[in-house]
């Protein structure tokens, strides 16, 4: 039986309609029907149809036409099919053009509807299907806009839960293109702050002096072209959050203005001498090491401490290879309705292509890589061929060359320290890498007397 799918029948002549009727309930649907538009409308606005076979022609009151527009009001992707006896080409022009997925002549063969309303059903249950399999995805592996199933990425999640409404400065790392401003506007979002203004500010992007007087505003007159007062971004962000992105690319003169900011909660001004207190929390991003940019002599240690309050490592999509299929598919999903291209999936082959491939430039490449493939795909589904032009920045498999003298514990101490880098000191992650319990870890931590 098909009754969870209902269908209204429109047309003004009463043995027309209930002739249909009698068929489509034969094959198992729910089957209403109306004598005007305006019935039809009335019936519409109580429930949803699956499907509308409307009367092109009905002399009293509107015409079919105007019906289907008014359905589409109310049911913007509702499935209208104009039945007519007098057929045309601008008729079924004006049809389709006006949203009709279909245009058929009276008088109607019973299997031609069977087959017609067969074809629309199974449309609306793959729809359905999808829709269903998407929210379940979405609903375990989605928080806010970050998508991913990777334990690393669910500890972030709990993370950024806990902490979302603390003021607490938060140091957020990882390589250009993991999202490490989406994890940002996620900890905005999702705790007391979110009704209150979100600014990025990107810190590689302006010259110092135009950077300073992004950040803190300037007076009028303060240097030639500033023609009146502006507030900074620090202002505009109050009681909200600011995001200072690539902050391991500011000057010595702005670390220090910075340090003075986080210290005192105010500012002043390029050109002022009134303080403005002020009520933001910093979100600092870098793809930078900071750690290695203090110890060179980069970037100021205090300012480090002082950003490094609660600290996020995102990890590359090389190190989430789970993602990708995750991802992929969202994207195309999301991709073929702006791009305008009926793509619904990706084959086994292509996401070998995929999971073969280092990804550089992480979640952001990786985007990029199936618009370009959905733009040049001939097909219904992405497959290998439309990703062949990843082979050129294949990750080389190399052989490493152990260094000349090293030692077996040499060798075995510079693993621990290189992974315990990696992972931000967290001990569980960094025995898990290594293939070692967590017991057995410390004991070659205090033997190497490794700082953690």
């Amino acid at each position: 039986m098909n009754t969870q799918w209902e269908i209204l029948v429109v047309d003004d002549e009463e043995v027309n309609r209930e002739s249909m009727a009698a068929w489509l309930r034969e094959d198992g649907y729910f089957v209403d029907s109306a004598a005007s538009g305006r019935e039809a409308l009335e019936k519409t606005q109580a429930k949803e149809y699956a499907i509308y076979f409307v009367d092109l022609k009905m002399p009293k009151g509107i015409d079919g036409i105007e019906t289907m527009m008014e359905i589409k009001k109310i049911y913007p992707d509702a499935s209208v099919v104009i039945i007519t006896a007098y057929a045309t080409v601008d008729t079924a022009i004006s049809a389709m053009k006006e949203g009709a997925i279909e245009y058929i002549v009276k008088p109607c063969n019973p299997q031609e509807i069977s087959l017609l309303v067969g074809r629309i059903i199974k449309v609306k249950n793959l729809e359905r299907e999808n829709t269903m399999l998407r929210k379940k995805l979405l609903g375990q592996y989605q928080f806010q806009d970050i998508i991913s199933k990777n334990a690393k990425m669910m500890e972030i999640f709990q993370l950024v839960k806990e902490i979302s409404s603390m003021r607490s400065t938060v140091l957020i790392q990882g390589e250009s293109g993991t999202g490490k401003e989406l994890v940002a506007r996620a900890i905005h979002y999702s705790g007391d702050r979110a009704d209150k203004p979100f600014i990025a500010v990107s810190c590689s992007a302006l010259a110092e002096t135009l950077l300073e007087s992004e950040l803190f505003g300037h007076e009028k007159g303060t240097f030639t072209g500033a023609i009146s007062q502006k507030p900074g971004k620090f202002e505009m962000a109050d009681g909200g959050t600011i995001l200072l992105d690539e902050i391991g690319d500011i000057s010595p003169k702005l670390q220090m203005d910075l340090l003075r900011v986080l210290q005192e909660k105010k500012i002043y001004r390029v050109g002022g001498s009134e303080e403005i207190t002020l009520d933001v929390r910093v979100v600092a991003a870098t793809h930078v090491n900071l750690e290695d940019a203090v110890r060179q002599g980069r970037f100021r240690e205090d300012l480090f401490y002082r950003l490094n309050v609660i600290n996020i490592h995102i990890p590359p999509l090389r190190e989430r290879m789970e993602d990708i299929p995750l991802l992929a598919r969202i994207f195309v999903e999301r991709l073929s309705h702006e791009l305008g291209k009926p793509i619904t999936g990706i084959s086994e082959g292509g996401l070998k292509k995929m999971m073969d491939y280092g990804w550089p430039g992480n979640v952001r490449e990786l985007e990029n890589a199936v618009e370009r493939a959905m733009v040049t795909c001939r097909e219904h589904v992405l497959t290998e061929n439309d990703f062949q032009f990843l082979n050129g920045a294949k990750k080389d498999a190399q052989e490493w060359e152990i260094p000349q003298s090293m030692t077996l514990e040499e060798l075995e101490r510079q693993a621990i320290v290189t992974t315990l880098r990696r992972c931000n000191g967290n001990i569980k992650e960094t025995a898990l890498k290594l293939g070692m319990d967590r017991s057995t870890l410390y004991d070659r931590i205090k033997k190497f007397n490794i700082p953690r």
